[in-house]
């Protein structure tokens, strides 16, 4: 570690060395440079790099901004399926990419992560409208780039914050449809003043009923930014995040009950009551709780400071603090007081209301400098965070007892996460021809220390019937070793490279402190290793743009879905000693006229386990060597359909997408299985500009609707589901997120 620091303090020093060298090298100063290149220069991938990756085009995220969460603009990348909870693609939303589900996903904004520390997931609704104010997002797939935070075991989500406008002006957008929901936004940035700085600022509000009984959704955001250009110096100051309210749907539906009550229906904050409004199939009154709701504040501050020395060094530093604090509340029915060792009650059993806390920081520093010539890109730099996060749980009400104070678990987390790199992409040589070769290498160093202690929020019951909550004490060290290889050969519109690397992963908070639900042994999970190879070939020209890549991803220790989850929806997952992702991906783009583009991807593939052990202890076919199975949740067979239809201000984009059938377990069990699906959605907007005699105040007016399951496709994105056995009879119960027939979201957006 102290090899580390002595690594950031020479970044900090080399703005003097090199400053007092190119001193005569000033830049223009009255031109504005882009504040965002040096963030897309180290985490995004180029079209000189040997990686497999798709940027998002400004109209593909302009048509996701009308209030859908961004995983739907990301799942219009080959290999990547979006998941909802709610059945609209609003609140609880999350990806898979080949396969590899969030908390595998590297995702990161300016370079800074967002994926959170401990769980290693992405809350989207935290950062709600996130995409009306990005500038890039770039999906690289496999281990691609080394990037901060968390490993990338299925690829990596690099985006940056909008570059600030040097004109006044501004946007003001309404969105309505389907199921109530709307979304009001409005924007406004400064412009240049002074020559030397702009102040952007925006605030939004979406909100919606859902398509699942009560899945409603409150979200409110906001974003800050102040830049200062200078002649060789940009500082920038940002702020964003939001407050989300949403009703608890993670729970699903199971198939019976899908029949009885319909494909809306889900349990969440259910209790029986005499003098309940609803009645069940058996004929029991239930009511609902009002406040069976998730709550989350989320705050994300970012300093970035971009320095060029010359044309061939650039320096660029992020200093960055986010804030969360949020809780959940539940009704329990009929729960088990023991299990709750805060409450003084001789009583067996009770209604209550709980309530599950968490307050956490996350400050760190990253840093890398850049150095560009004719035949040669060096990039080298390094990050360090630091994130802490106690956890607790309070129960505000009991039925029938009076004495509820304290909590019934307490737990903190720290987790110290730092790394260094180095990069380099040298042009071995370059043709007259226009054929070039590159060689690539990345090689990072990580350094990670996790310590969990305390209590959880699980019972332990003991043989003589004494109860406690399970008590936790990790503090675990990792040191991995990242490195990347790659060659990358151009001609003229040909494009051919191959690329080995390899990554690792520590396990998540729910790897340690619930393995006990499924593992026989007290044992703890282990960090998972990836070996992953590419080879990928690409043709372009103005007509036509053809791709292909092979990857085959082979893992030791790889951390696989149970199909179960925990009290908090977290996916429960259980190392297997040798498993493999291997497959091809399919990029086909033809610009066929000068209003029509159509394309396609498609990605075929094998996601095995080598040998599977079932280890889970309730399984049916514990103890049993059952061969190579299908890894969870890893569909075979995944792709896309796209028509872009485009005659002077009108626009038309049919989305067609196929995702085939996935297993919630590895032993491939049918009851436990999400059938495939396929869904077609239609965008269709129109835009008006100045030149059609709009006014002079107004830049343009876009008017857009998104029509969502255009054909009312009945089908599921998600859902878990486990086996067991009770009283020598074996059981299958696997639950569901239904996502909603045909439905409509309009917009209106005013640029200025």
């Amino acid at each position: 570690m102290k090899r580390f620091f002595c690594f950031l303090a020479l970044l900090g020093a080399l703005p003097e060395v090199l400053s007092a060298q190119e001193r005569q090298m000033l830049l223009d100063t009255t031109r504005v440079y882009e504040m965002d290149v040096v963030e897309v220069m180290t985490t995004a991938a180029t079209a000189a790099h040997p990686v497999g990756y798709d940027d998002l085009s400004r109209a593909d995220i302009i048509r996701s901004s009308y209030g859908n969460d961004l995983p739907s603009a990301l799942a219009l990348t080959p290999s990547m399926v979006a998941t909802n909870e709610t059945g609209i693609g609003i609140g609880a939303t999350s990806i898979r990419l080949r396969g590899t589900d969030a908390t595998r996903i590297n995702v990161t904004i300016n370079g800074v992560p967002l994926n959170n520390p401990d769980s290693h997931s992405v809350y989207w609704y935290d950062t709600p409208d996130l995409i009306s104010s990005v500038g890039s997002v770039q999906v690289q797939r496999g281990a691609g780039l080394s990037t901060n935070g968390t490993g990338a075991f299925g690829g990596s989500v690099a985006m940056t914050t909008d570059a600030l406008e040097t004109e006044f002006g501004g946007s003001a957008s309404l969105s309505y449809g389907s199921f109530n929901t709307n979304k009001q936004a409005l924007q406004l940035s400064s412009g240049l003043m002074r020559d030397h700085w702009v102040v952007d600022a925006r605030l939004t509000h979406i909100g919606s009923d859902g398509y699942i009984d009560r899945g409603s959704t409150d979200l409110k955001s906001y974003m800050a930014q102040a830049g200062y250009y200078g002649a060789n110096t940009k500082v920038k100051l940002l702020s964003f995040g939001g407050v989300a309210k949403t009703y608890l749907t993670y729970n699903g539906v199971s198939r019976e009950d899908m029949e009885l009550y319909g494909r809306r229906y889900h349990t969440s904050g259910q209790y029986v009551t005499s003098s309940g409004e609803f009645v069940l199939a058996d004929g029991t009154h239930v009511a609902y709780h009002d406040d069976e709701t998730d709550n989350y504040l989320q705050i994300n501050n970012q300093l970035v400071v971009n320095h060029r020395f010359n044309n061939q060094w650039q320096l660029n530093a992020t200093l960055f603090y986010t804030y969360g604090y949020g809780y959940y509340n539940q009704y329990k029915d009929d729960a088990w007081l023991a299990g709750y060792t805060n409450l003084n009650t001789d009583d067996a059993q009770a209604d209550l209301i709980r309530r599950k806390v968490m307050r956490n920081h996350l400050g760190g520093l990253n840093a890398a400098a850049t150095y560009n010539v004719d035949n040669l890109d060096l990039t080298f730099g390094g990050s360090w965070s630091y994130y802490t996060c106690p956890h607790w749980g309070e129960v505000s009400w009991v039925d029938g007892v009076s004495a509820v104070d304290g909590r019934w678990y307490d737990n903190d987390v720290a987790k110290q996460d730092a790394n260094i790199f180095a990069r380099a992409n040298w042009k071995v040589f370059e043709g007259d021809r226009g054929n070039a070769l590159r060689l690539f290498a990345d090689l990072q160093y990580r350094f990670v220390h996790y310590e969990a202690w305390g209590t959880n929020d699980n019972a332990i019951w003991a043989d003589d019937g004494s109860v406690s909550m399970q008590p936790i004490d990790v503090d675990k060290r990792y040191n991995f070793f990242n490195p990347r290889l790659g060659i990358n050969y151009t001609h003229r519109n040909h494009k051919l490279y191959a690329s080995f690397a390899v990554a690792h992963r520590e396990p998540t908070r729910s790897d340690f402190t619930d393995r006990h639900m499924f593992s026989a042994d007290d044992s703890y999970p282990v960090a998972e290793r990836l070996y992953d190879t590419e080879v990928g070939y690409t043709f372009t020209n103005k007509h036509v743009s053809v791709g292909v890549n092979l990857y085959y991803m082979y893992y030791r220790n790889q951390l696989v879905a149970t199909g179960m989850v925990n009290d908090g929806d977290d996916a429960l997952n259980v190392n297997v000693d040798r498993s493999y992702r291997r497959g091809v991906e399919l990029m086909v783009a033809w610009n066929t006229t000068r209003w029509l583009t159509l394309s396609a991807n498609a990605t075929l593939s094998q996601n095995r386990i080598c040998d599977y052990v079932d280890m889970l202890k309730d399984s049916p076919t514990y103890g049993q060597t059952l061969g190579d199975m299908t890894i969870s949740y890893s569909p075979s067979v995944m792709g896309s359909l796209f028509a872009d239809f485009h005659i002077k201000g009108f626009n038309a984009v049919w989305h067609t997408q196929y995702v085939g059938k996935q297993y919630f377990t590895n032993n491939q069990t049918e009851a436990l299985s999400l059938d495939a699906y396929c869904v077609t959605n239609l965008d269709l907007s129109y835009t008006l500009t100045p030149k059609q005699r709009m006014g002079r105040r107004l830049s343009s007016v876009r008017f857009g609707v998104t029509i969502n399951n255009l054909f009312s496709t009945l089908y599921e994105s998600n859902g878990y589901g486990y086996s067991y056995m009770w009283d020598g009879e074996r059981y299958d119960d696997a639950f569901y997120f239904p996502q909603a027939p045909i439905n409509c979201l309009a917009n209106v957006t005013l640029n200025f």
